[in-house]
């Protein structure tokens, strides 16, 4: 079994749900006592989200590289980053190290493609649905990212930094979201991503119609699938 390496704290219920997912899924796959080998650095999330408000990605890219590092020294094979949004830096981080870097894009594109699905609706922060870099990501396997109106980017980012990231699942918030995804649907949308891991405390696929792809749990199967190949 292959050593993954996290960086996490972005946030801690993301970090929480990678753990929690990668050792059910060993338990899933092996039986007994197994359990995953895991090398976990979380960052301080107040000081990246301010780093972030201020447009300072070279800075974000440094300190992420540096876990990254960190990582890497403590014994891990390939490395994760538990976010969507900070996969902005990814290259930065990517170059920093001397394992690989499994990219949470090329991940979700490959299962999109899977089902036939080439057109997707893309929900996460305000700066993972207005800046390129996990759309143009996605494009370069093919799938094409349908984002929701910009009358909704600054409702959603408050409801993720401001209730999910503290793990507080409102219904009204669920309600208000699936809406979102209907009018992706109707913008012809073929499936959705959820592009945040704290909105996969919010919506399961019963809540809509739509194909739902989990970014998190897709990026916990590819974990798996190398550490355990």
């Amino acid at each position: 079994m292959q050593t993954i390496g996290l960086i996490g704290g972005m946030s801690w219920e993301s970090s929480a749900v990678y753990y929690r997912d990668l050792n059910l899924g060993v338990q899933e796959r092996l039986g007994g006592l197994s359990s995953p080998k895991l090398v976990l650095s979380t960052v301080d999330f107040a000081e990246v989200t301010d780093l972030e408000d201020e447009e300072r990605w070279q800075q974000v890219g440094d300190l992420l590289a540096a876990a990254a590092r960190g990582v890497e020294r403590a014994g891990a094979d390939f490395l994760l980053l538990c976010t969507t949004t900070f996969h902005k830096v990814a290259d930065q981080v990517e170059a920093a190290v001397d394992i690989p870097l499994i990219h949470l894009a090329d991940v979700v594109a490959k299962a999109c493609l899977a089902q036939g699905v080439t057109t997707v609706g893309f929900i996460g922060t305000k700066v993972a649905m207005e800046d390129g870099f996990f759309t143009d990501r996605l494009a370069t396997h093919g799938v094409t990212a349908v984002v929701p109106a910009t009358e909704h980017h600054e409702w959603l980012n408050t409801a993720i930094y401001e209730e999910l990231v503290h793990g507080h699942v409102l219904d009204r918030t669920r309600r208000r979201v699936v809406a979102v995804v209907e009018e992706l649907w109707d913008a012809g949308a073929g499936g959705v991503l959820l592009g945040c891991t704290e909105l996969e405390l919010l919506i399961k696929q019963a809540d809509v119609e739509l194909p739902v792809f989990p970014c998190t749990s897709l990026h916990v199967e590819a974990a798996l699938d190398r550490a355990l190949d």
